[in-house]
């Protein structure tokens, strides 16, 4: 009996162990470092920055499976104010945050550097401007190609609303804030590429990352530079621009969502993704 009893002892043991063995694997398989990261973050602001959002958002997945990313695009004067009333996570600006704007408790969480490229329709015969000419384009002082070496055609000037950070960004640079004379200004990056595409003698800006590598408009150099990501790194070429996601205080002090937004944009893979879009990584 005493044989028995330990025998039965010994099997009762023998399954527990294998028992626990089992749960230890359910509970250890896989990559589960990431799950309890669930809900939403909600960001707005910048149409520039619409298609690096875009990629950020399908990409994170891989990591926070339970992260969704809910944007609007709606400029980043707009995603300013949202961020500053806590209507809105992140606000997405392409450009610099101002004096005020951080008085206003705004954190400058600068993610890319984007370059902004002069575009003119296909047929156009120009391939570089000097910061100069550019200037006098947009205020009015050169109104015909012919004046920059070009044919003798009327200069149609294209640009974003007032509030665009893009605006914003091309005309401090330029120093011609306020004093541009526009024909047409348009609420969005891919509206001033569709528009300066099908209007003769028209010039615009847009983000570089919208245009580089595609044939429907020509990108002008800039004093003999042509905007890429060496030239922007370099800083050789003069237009460019840092996209900011703005937070109401430091990352360190927002919920655990979007702290884990920022986690993945500074990991290897979302820096990828900063490259694949056409932007560039900030240097530390």
């Amino acid at each position: 009996m005493k044989k028995l009893g330990a025998l039965l002892l010994a099997c009762v043991l023998s399954m527990s162990l294998v028992g626990c063995g089992n749960n230890d694997a359910d509970t250890t398989g896989g990559d589960n470092a990431n799950t309890n990261i669930s809900g939403k973050v909600s960001l707005d602001g910048s149409t520039s920055m619409e298609k690096l959002v875009t990629a950020l958002s399908e990409a994170i997945k891989e990591d926070y499976p339970n992260l969704t990313l809910e944007a609007q695009f709606t400029g980043s004067g707009t995603g300013i104010k949202s961020a500053i009333a806590g209507t809105a996570d992140i606000g997405n600006s392409s450009r610099a945050l101002k004096d005020e704007e951080k008085s206003d408790g705004l954190v400058e969480n600068i993610v890319a550097i984007d370059g902004i490229a002069v575009i003119v329709d296909k047929n156009n015969t120009v391939t570089n401007l000097t910061k100069e000419q550019l200037a006098k384009i947009y205020t009015g002082e050169v109104t015909n190609w012919k004046e920059v070496g070009g044919a003798d055609q009327k200069i149609v000037v294209v640009g974003r609303e007032d509030g665009s950070g893009t605006r914003d960004g091309f005309e401090d640079i330029l120093e011609i804030k306020g004093k541009c004379k526009y024909a047409n200004t348009l609420n969005e990056t891919g509206a001033v590429v569709a528009k300066v595409q099908e209007t003769a003698g028209a010039i615009g800006y847009a983000s570089l990352d919208t245009v580089e590598g595609k044939d429907t408009v020509k990108v002008l150099s800039l004093e003999g530079v042509a905007p890429s990501e060496a030239t922007i790194l370099d800083k050789t070429y003069a237009l460019q621009r840092p996209f900011v996601m703005a937070t109401k205080g430091e990352i360190s002090a927002q919920k655990a969502e979007v702290k884990a937004v920022f986690d993945f944009i500074a990991s290897d893979k979302g820096q990828a993704v900063i490259k694949k879009v056409g932007l560039v990584v900030p240097q530390k």
